[in-house]
C-alpha cells in the first residue's frame, strides 16, 4: 500500500512555484523558467528531509507503555 501511495505521489507534476515565482518565470524564457523551478525544488529538499528525520526520530523513540497522565 505504501508503494502505491509513493508511486502516486511521484507521478504528480511538480509545480514548486508560488505566485511571485510563477510570474517571474513566466516573464522569462522557457529554459530559464525550468531552471528556476528546479532550483526551488532543490532548495526545498533539505527542510523536508530534516522534518522527515525528526518525525522518524519521534516515532522510533515513542514508547506508549511509559505514558504517565
Amino acid at each position: 500500500m505504501r508503494k502505491l501511495a509513493l508511486l502516486m505521489l511521484l507521478s504528480l507534476p511538480l509545480n514548486a512555484q508560488c505566485v511571485m515565482c510563477y510570474r517571474t518565470a513566466h516573464a522569462q524564457q522557457s529554459a530559464r523558467s525550468k531552471v528556476l523551478n528546479a532550483g526551488i525544488l532543490v532548495l526545498g529538499v533539505p527542510p523536508f528531509l530534516i522534518l522527515a528525520g525528526f518525525v522518524a526520530f519521534v516515532f522510533k523513540h515513542d514508547d506508549p507503555g511509559d505514558a504517565e497522565f
